[in-house]
Parts: C-alpha cells; structure tokens; sequence
C-alpha cells in the first residue's frame, strides 16, 4: 500500500463501490481508479491487467520516467549540452516507464494479493478480487518484462549494465513494508535508479549524478510518506510498516524535511555540474512547491494527501525544467 498507485476517494473515510459490469458480471473498475471510465471502456478481458499495470493511474508512469529524463539531461550540462538524439532517448525512456511500472506494480501485487485483500481500498484489486489468476498475473509479469527487453536492447552497453543493477531492487520492493520501518527510502533508491540509467547513456554516471539520486530518493520519500497516510489505520491493523506510520503526528513535518534535503541535494548536484543561477533557483522553487503541500495538508487534516501525492508531479516537473534549461544553456 505505498505509492506507485494513486486513488481516488482515499483520505475521505468512504470507499467508493465499484460499478458492476452487466457483461462480465465483475467490477469494470477498482475503487480506487484514478480513471475509472477509461478503464471501463477497454474490452472486459484487459480491464484485470490494465488494473494491475496501474495504466489507469499515469502518475507513478511520470514519477518513474522523470528522474530518467533528468539524469540525461543533467549529465548534458557538463559534457555536450542536448543532443538531438535526446528525443529518441527520451521517448524511449518514457516507453520503458510505462512497461516497468506496469511490471513492478503487477509483482507488488503478486506478492501483495493477501494484505490487499484485507484493505477496503484494494480489495477489488484484480488478484485479491480474482478477476485474474496468479498464473495469469505471472504471465503478465511476463509479457511486460518481455516488452522491456525489447527496450532495454536499444540503450547503450554502459546503460544496460546499469539498467539491469536496478532489477534487485524492485524485485525486493514489495517485502521491505514487511521489514522496515522505512520502505519508502527503498522505494526512493528504487525509483530514482533511472539517473544513473540517464548519465550512462548521456555519457557516464559521475560523482554529481550520484547527489542528484540521493536528492530524488529524499523527495521519492516525502511524496510517499503522504501518500501512506490514506492507508496508516488499515496498514497497522495488517502490520505493514511505512514512514508515515513511524513519523505519526509528526508525518506531515517528517515529509516535509526530506522534501526540503532534495531541494538543497538537487541545487547542490547542480551547482557541481555547473549551473549556479539555475540551481538556486531550481532548489527555491521546488521548495516553494513543498511549503503549499505541507500548509495544505495540515489545513486540511490530511485529507488532501491523494491530491498532494499527485502535485508531486508538477514537483518533478519543475526540477526536470530547471535541469534541462541548464543543459539547454551549456
């Protein structure tokens, strides 16, 4: 119950019924859907696997393809400035986001299928529901990995290497709410791989490359700390740690300070690549961004975290401009 999959009506105290599909006679959506109609369009045998890809919750597609998009771009600042070249690296970055999210979230909920089953919220998840079998999940899994392969081919060698030391980590993802207080700290070393498969295959991954991973990975864990705090009652009751458990009442606070490290690591790995001006600005208007999520939250009582959650992508957005006007610039 971590990120990666955003929903809708979470943080409301009601969970929404999912609408009956006189066809098929099962849900054509989860509750939790962010797009619940688009998904109810699609033919009645994909809605299971589009619900397990999350395609019908673009936004953890975005938070996965931007930190690849701004490891390219950044590595562009201190050695050619953008090439056109860039765009075909780009869009395959964002084609692979889509495949591997749609993997990762499949095997979270491969090994998930029994808390999900627990929780209000994703109880109608294909697996849990049994829309879908295991043995169908894992050949979807399968058919997704698959497709990336095909991707993962056309990078260069130094980006492959790098590309394939990322699998250990989202294979082990989903166990470490089972572990640890701190999965969302996982998930930021996870999620934000994606730098140093953007340096490779810009040029090579560097010194500053590396604090602009840690600065992601800050700001990976105080996005999902708000977005774990829907899910704080249900994941005591079925034992699954998370940050936003281990920070309590001070939750808001606790995300709020490592969105404030990865403003002043994201300006700093800047600043080491070369761009001074736009590294302070980048760092001061990202941070700017954090101030309006921690004011709204407590205003609210954090029953904004879903909407929160999802400004992270004007978030990333803002460091991935910043980035690539300095590359631009070079």
């Amino acid at each position: 119950m971590n990120m990666a999959d955003e929903n809708q009506g979470a943080g409301t105290g009601e969970t929404p019924d999912p609408t009956p599909d006189p066809v098929q006679g099962t849900p054509t959506a989860p509750p939790d859907s962010a797009l619940p109609a688009w998904l109810a369009s699609l033919p009645g045998w994909a809605r299971p696997y589009a619900a397990l890809s999350r395609w019908d919750r673009p936004i953890g597609i975005w938070l996965l393809a931007l930190p690849t998009l701004m490891g390219l771009a950044f590595t562009r600042i201190h050695q050619t400035g953008l090439q056109p070249v860039d765009a075909l690296w780009a869009l395959a970055f964002i084609l692979g986001a889509i495949v591997m999210r749609g993997a990762g979230c499949t095997w979270n909920d491969i090994t998930d299928r029994e808390i999900d089953a627990g929780v209000a919220r994703t109880a109608a998840r294909p697996l849990p529901s049994r829309q879908v079998s295991l043995t169908q999940a894992y050949l979807w899994l399968g058919a997704q990995l698959a497709v990336a392969f095909l991707i993962w081919l056309f990078l260069p060698v130094d980006a492959k290497i790098v590309a394939l030391l990322a699998l250990p980590l989202v294979g082990a993802y989903p166990f470490m709410k089972r572990v640890t207080w701190w999965p969302q700290a996982w998930l930021g070393a996870t999620f934000n791989w994606g730098v140093f498969v953007g340096a490779a295959t810009a040029g090579s991954v560097t010194l500053a490359s590396v604090v602009l991973w840690l600065g992601l990975a800050a700001w990976t864990i105080a996005y999902d700390t708000i977005y774990a705090l829907q899910d704080r009652e249900d994941d005591e009751l079925m034992g699954v740690k998370s940050t936003a458990r281990l920070f309590g009442e001070q939750a808001v606070l606790g995300a709020f300070v490592f969105h404030m490290m990865a403003a002043g690591l994201v300006a700093l790995a800047m600043l080491s690549a070369g761009a001074p001006q736009l590294a302070g600005l980048t760092g001061l208007i990202f941070l700017g961004h954090g101030i309006w999520q921690m004011t709204r939250l407590r205003a609210s009582k954090e029953r904004e975290a879903l909407a929160m959650f999802k400004s992270n992508l004007w978030a990333g957005i803002i460091l991935l401009a910043g980035i690539t006007l300095a590359a631009l610039l070079a």
